[in-house]
């Protein structure tokens, strides 16, 4: 895939202003990606999340750019948004945008100051974005917020799907609003679920991320519709 292709695919982040839920495939059955992918999209996913884990940042490995690219193949018009949860997630850039990534999330904690990252994402023709842990304060990515387009709160420790989410972590929302400009997106992501929504809804969270919810649930669009509120 080139990066003109994933340039003209729909970025929900820039064109769609309501709240979205983003489907997260961690938690996806893998013997059935394909369908697992489709029918989330058709039951009203935005846009599907892909965890990638390295074992070193994180305590875990996950899915690398080949998942990443049958993902793509089962559902080319869904937007790909890759999470990289990697000591050095510069090295992934290339491949995942070959891939059909359409946007490459990355680590305040492992890039500090990350604006020759950024800079190879959009070259590529993907959007950024910055991600912090529930440990680290909204101020260790005030430095990033104005080279990116989203923000995304770890509500878990990140590493395992399934976790219990963490509520304190939503206090970090009045800084980072104060930081962001109108049109980027502020997300959400470990523990979302159907009782935790509301208050990320609540607190100014405007893209939920949710893997066991929804690909857990006996009713995709349900759960989908329950977390979007």
């Amino acid at each position: 895939m080139t990066a003109s292709v994933a340039a003209a695919r729909r970025n929900p982040y820039l064109t769609d202003r309501r709240l979205l839920v983003e489907p997260s495939i961690l938690s996806a059955d893998f013997t059935r990606l394909g369908e697992e992918c489709r029918a989330a999209m058709d039951a009203g996913g935005d846009a599907l999340h892909v965890d990638v884990m390295d074992g070193h940042f994180v305590p875990n490995l996950s899915m690398g750019p080949a998942l990443c690219e049958a993902a793509h193949r089962a559902v080319p018009d869904a937007f790909l948004d890759v999470h990289l949860m990697c000591t050095d997630p510069g090295k992934w850039v290339e491949p995942f945008a070959k891939a059909g990534a359409g946007h490459i999330q990355f680590h305040v904690e492992a890039v500090p100051r990350p604006a020759a990252l950024v800079e190879r994402i959009r070259a590529l023709g993907m959007t950024a974005g910055v991600v912090l842990n529930p440990d680290t304060p909204a101020s260790a990515c005030v430095d990033a917020i104005p080279l990116v387009d989203t923000v995304m709160l770890m509500s878990v420790h990140p590493g395992y799907s399934g976790q219990r989410f963490i509520e304190g972590v939503l206090r970090k929302v009045p800084e980072l609003r104060a930081a962001m400009r109108p049109g980027q997106r502020l997300m959400i992501d470990g523990g979302v679920s159907p009782e935790t929504a509301p208050a990320c809804r609540a607190a100014g969270i405007d893209v939920l991320m949710s893997a066991s919810a929804v690909f857990g649930a006996p009713d995709y669009a349900a759960a989908i519709a329950a977390l979007r509120g």
